[in-house]
């Protein structure tokens, strides 16, 4: 029995420890295919604005977390999804007055 616990220990912390390290310290996400150019995630910016990985890793904010399983446009961000949330000119600089702060053209940053 102590065997099958350890095991089933080992095997939720894998499973959670990917969840948790996905844009580990240092690291980006980019996203491509934007005619404005890549969108780049950098989580330790939003860390060190002292948010923490629960506040956009929700069902709430992103119903699916992994990098391509949705589509985001520019008129979800509008309306209030996915960053647009925050990025509302309340809690976050307004996204729709700012788009070189998320893309960037090749050479650019």
């Amino acid at each position: 029995m102590k065997i099958k616990i350890a095991a089933a220990t080992l095997v939720l912390t894998v499973f959670f420890s990917g969840n948790v390290f996905a844009v580990s310290n240092g690291k980006t996400l980019e996203f491509k295919g934007s005619s404005m150019g890549t969108v780049t995630f950098d989580g330790s910016v939003h860390k060190n604005a002292g948010l923490v990985c629960s506040d956009c890793h929700n069902p709430e904010m992103f119903p699916k977390m992994k990098q391509g399983t949705i589509k985001i446009t520019m008129n979800d961000l509008y309306a209030g999804k996915y960053c647009g949330k925050c990025h509302n000119d309340k809690k976050a600089f307004l996204i729709k007055e700012n788009c070189t702060r998320c893309h960037h053209k090749s050479g650019d940053k």
